[in-house]
């Protein structure tokens, strides 16, 4: 009986948030191990095949390593699938065929090679159009280079993965504890993170799960300034937008003038109509001039590294990726589409409306809770939806382009909470050491 109360007294006892943070991030990782491959999406090999150049390997090296890895994981989810298949469960594993026929399918690569298309750092899986697009985002790969490098393919693909989701939920916590949150509803806001489509689409081997730790670490660069510490929130703003330039250049535009127009809507909204900026804090108006700046130079810097322009995107999108003659009139078929796309995502989204409630709600949450900071927040997720609006493809695998609007949820639907959980297991919200809240991670908004 003692040792059952020992037993009990370990998982009671109040421990620091920190403690929680790490078991949460354990315990996600330790689930991951369920699905090792298979995660890849088709642009997957095209950010892979860039890491491995950076590291150094030939173009042949490159397109073999990544065949190999893309074609086991079609062999795994293909076992999977014939393992609970009512017809085929007990046949062999279709595993051994599926690779063979898979590295067949990826034989006209070499011939590519062969014939001298090696330029760039990507393999040509694609037309040469179309891998500039890709050549302008050197950030995911340059990060998967040290993981791909030590651990290899696999188990290097699946780690970074693990290690950028893991961040994004810490960082929800640190956005929500900036706030004064209880540390259940920060906590909640971690566990929200990994639980929704943002730590699915977190966990591919694609850049998204990157965005979306950066767009946090920019928000709580947000949170920051709202209490007044102008140089850890600048720093936080500037270095997140940098960061997004090299991951997805298109990002960082879209978050520059997101910021920098909720820090005008704050100067409205705070000094009247007249001067809308004049009695703005100095945190966030600097915070305004680093997100305006951010947008300056990533419109610069991109014109002058010749990254492709937004015409060139829309061909793309209109050609089915350079498959097909360019169109002599982009921009009102653009413009059809996105009508028609966002009538057609509607329809699907109503028909499992979870995405279309948790955001109001998320957004009331943070509006209601913390209306300063909610302005910051329904800006991030704005992000997503200019993202999704850029790229009306119904096709595109999951809702990866709009993922960025879930941050409204996992950090507003937690705000909702904490009248809830304030009164209770105040234990928690003493933090010790770099995640007190007199220390600065923590610090509230005035209320």
């Amino acid at each position: 009986m003692r040792a059952l109360l020992t037993v009990v007294g370990l998982f009671t006892k109040p421990r620091a948030p920190r403690f929680w943070v790490l078991a949460l991030a354990a315990v996600f990782a330790l689930l991951q191990l369920a699905n090792v491959t298979g995660r890849d999406t088709p642009d997957t090999k095209n950010y892979l095949s860039y890491a491995l150049s950076l590291r150094g390997a030939s173009k042949h090296e490159a397109a073999a390593a990544t065949i190999d890895y893309a074609c086991a994981g079609r062999a795994s989810i293909a076992r999977r699938d014939q393992s609970v298949d009512v017809v085929h469960f007990r046949e062999p594993s279709p595993a051994r065929q599926v690779v063979e026929e898979c590295r067949r399918e990826w034989g006209w690569v070499s011939k590519r090679l062969s014939a001298g298309q090696t330029t760039g750092h990507t393999v040509p899986f694609i037309p040469p159009r179309f891998m500039r697009i890709f050549e302008a985002r050197p950030g995911y790969p340059a990060f998967l280079v040290p993981f791909v490098t030590v651990l290899g393919v696999k188990w290097g693909l699946w780690t970074s993965s693990v290690l950028i989701t893991v961040a994004g939920g810490v960082l929800a916590f640190l956005v929500l504890r900036t706030l004064r949150a209880p540390t259940v509803a920060a906590l909640t806001g971690q566990v929200l993170f990994y639980v929704l489509p943002c730590g699915t689409t977190a966990m591919r081997p694609m850049p998204e799960g990157l965005l979306l730790a950066l767009t946090l670490a920019a928000l709580w660069g947000c949170a920051l300034a709202l209490q007044g510490r102008t140089r850890a929130a600048t720093a936080l703003v500037g270095g997140s937008l940098a960061a997004l330039f090299a991951v997805k250049h298109s990002q960082a535009l879209f978050l520059g003038l997101c910021l920098a127009g909720a820090c005008a809507v704050l100067g409205v909204r705070r000094g009247g109509l007249r001067q809308p900026l004049r009695r703005l804090a100095r945190p966030l108006r600097e915070v305004g001039v680093v997100a305006a700046c951010g947008v300056a130079v990533t419109l610069l810097a991109a014109k002058v590294l010749g990254y492709p322009s937004e015409s060139e995107s829309l061909q793309d999108l209109l050609t089915a990726h350079f498959s097909r003659p360019d169109r002599s009139r982009p921009w009102p078929e653009f413009l059809d589409l996105e009508v028609n796309f966002w009538v057609e995502w509607l329809r699907r989204e109503l028909w499992e409306p979870f995405f279309l409630t948790a955001l109001p709600a998320g957004a009331w949450g943070a509006l209601r809770r913390r209306p300063d900071f909610g302005v910051f927040l329904v800006a991030g997720a704005l992000t997503g939806v200019l993202n999704q609006a850029g790229h009306p493809d119904i096709d595109i695998y999951g809702d990866r382009l709009i993922v960025l609007a879930w941050v409204l949820p996992v950090v507003g639907l937690p705000l909702l909470l904490e009248q809830v959980v304030r009164p209770r297991v105040r234990g928690l919200d003493t933090v010790p050491g770099p995640l007190r809240a007199d220390a600065g991670l923590g610090a509230g908004v005035a209320r």
